[in-house]
């Protein structure tokens, strides 16, 4: 049996549990793979999931609030992953001699944001396209990272407010016509505090802007219908956490099989 996992705290609403056992159990593979959940308050507690498993895992996905914390654990680490400063893949490698493992981190969120973002632009980045990356913690920085590469310029928002980081009180007519692509990395609107949307000048929205909300549940967010009603287009995390999870899959079934 090939034990897979995902790390983080709290894991109530995990998408990759239910994704991956789907998964299994359609290829007809579930025999061969399992998926579990590892809640953990520290970050210190990873040595002790590596070895206490009866089954070695051989992968992990990362999720809050350790993208980042993980990252001094890891025996190597892939230049996307580097780049953005924050992990939530990890290949197991187990040395038969040793018996220790080797693990290195990866960012498939890079991949998954990237098509998914494209997807909701039609397929190309239109001209003179800027964004607002609404949060700045560890979520924005997969975010970030596309929109650079994508040659898209952004700026954070938050409530504070610092430096070259705008206030939620900084979004007025002229910002938020220049800067038609909204991405929200923060949890607000997530289940199951539904209601909550971060504070923008909705009435300056209209049919030329992009909103893309990372999360994806529920599946319409207070953002997304905000936005909508408006004539935007929205798209929600759904489509990015499967071309994740499906890029993890590569990572550790091409290693495994290979």
């Amino acid at each position: 049996m090939k034990q897979l996992g995902l790390i983080g705290y709290p894991l109530g609403h995990s998408f990759s549990k239910k994704y991956f056992t789907q998964k299994f159990e359609n290829q007809g593979i579930s025999d061969e793979w399992a998926y579990e959940l590892f809640s953990i308050d520290s970050i210190q507690k990873l040595p002790e999931i590596l070895r206490g498993g009866k089954n070695k895992l051989v992968g992990l996905n990362v999720t809050i609030p350790y993208k980042t914390a993980v990252m001094p654990f890891l025996d190597a680490i892939d230049a996307d992953a580097a780049a953005v400063g924050a992990v939530n893949c990890i290949d197991i490698k187990w040395n038969e001699n040793t018996g220790r493992p080797y693990l290195t981190g990866h960012n498939t969120d890079i991949l998954g944001f990237e098509k998914s973002l494209l997807n909701l632009l039609g397929g190309s980045v239109p001209k003179g396209l800027k964004g607002l990356i609404l949060g700045t913690g560890g979520a924005g920085k997969a975010v970030a990272y596309v929109l650079t590469k994508q040659n898209i310029p952004f700026k954070y928002v938050s409530r504070a407010g610092s430096g070259a980081v705008l206030s939620y009180d900084d979004l007025d007519k002229n910002v938020m016509n220049t800067h038609r692509l909204i991405v929200n990395s923060t949890p607000l609107g997530t289940m199951p505090n539904t209601e909550g949307v971060a504070p923008l000048p909705f009435e300056c929205i209209d049919n030329q802007n992009f909103i893309f909300d990372l999360i994806y549940n529920p599946e319409q967010t207070q953002l997304m219908k905000l936005g909508e009603e408006r004539g935007a287009k929205v798209a929600n995390g759904l489509e990015m956490l499967i071309e994740q999870a499906e890029c993890g899959w590569q990572i550790w079934n091409k290693r495994n099989d290979g």
